[in-house]
């Protein structure tokens, strides 16, 4: 089996194979299939182009060639309680790509974890989770715009080669860099949530302002004060309660 521990500059996820796919359906559908077939190594699974590509929400992922798909599949020895954390160490290793190989591009992270530069959002994270106890395993499908910015995001969308003008990069050159970040990130997830909490509201947006969340359908609209222990937003609302957010989809409206 994969490895599940790292130490010293050799991040876990940099010891993982990479196995490249060509064009497939999507990289987390494979990884579910690999997963449920029983025996698998922690890796990668990298698709040049995807046919069936999706996000949160069953959402359409367009996956032109150029950009990067990526799955890392891994066994979980923390289960659920760690498993819960990595939405957050996902976006949170996407701003660290990003600030990276683009480094004055503003990443700010949209609850729970969209990663977007000027509003306008770079990559797409898919969290997936199966079996039990040894065989718990985890999928963090994490799609970046490299090349080009699809439509049918649900939202804008923008892309690294936009936001630098001085050097063309490749999906390699991002996965290279992705693998380094998640694994880090992996790391604190597994230590505990709080490190990743405060990390996340540095460079949380809309922080202090005034957002609508769609839950069901029905907003709910107050200002953002906080993100708790659990992952759950803490909104004040217009009547001075305060209201945790567990689930749904989230707009900014302004400063409070």
């Amino acid at each position: 089996m994969g490895g599940h521990s790292g130490s010293g500059t050799c991040r876990l996820s940099l010891t993982w194979p990479v196995y490249h796919l060509g064009v497939i359906d999507s990289t987390n559908s494979e990884a579910r299939r690999r997963a449920k077939a029983g025996d698998f190594d922690d890796c990668w699974l990298v698709a040049e182009a995807q046919t069936a590509g999706r996000g949160r929400l069953q959402r359409p992922w367009i996956s032109p060639s150029g950009n990067l798909f990526s799955t890392a599949l891994f066994h979980e020895p923390g289960g659920i309680p760690v498993a819960s954390r990595i939405p957050f160490a996902g976006a949170l290793a996407v701003s660290d790509v990003a600030a990276q190989l683009a480094p004055d591009a503003p990443v700010r992270l949209k609850w729970p974890n969209d990663a977007r530069v000027n509003g306008a959002k770079i990559s797409g994270i898919l969290i997936e989770t199966g079996g039990q106890g040894a065989g718990f395993w985890v999928a963090a499908g994490i799609g970046i715009n490299v090349a080009s910015a699809p439509d049918g995001a649900g939202q804008m969308a923008t892309s690294l080669h936009s936001l630098r003008c001085d050097a063309v990069l490749t999906p390699e050159d991002v996965l290279t860099a992705l693998r380094d970040a998640f694994g880090r990130r992996l790391e604190q997830a597994r230590q505990g949530f709080e490190t990743l909490r405060q990390d996340w509201l540095k460079v949380a947006e809309g922080l202090g302002q005034t957002i609508s969340v769609s839950r069901n359908g029905d907003p709910l609209i107050g200002v953002l004060e906080d993100m708790a222990e659990d992952g759950s937003l803490v909104l004040r609302l217009p009547d001075g309660r305060q209201e945790i957010v567990r689930a749904g989809d989230v707009s900014l409206i302004g400063s409070s």
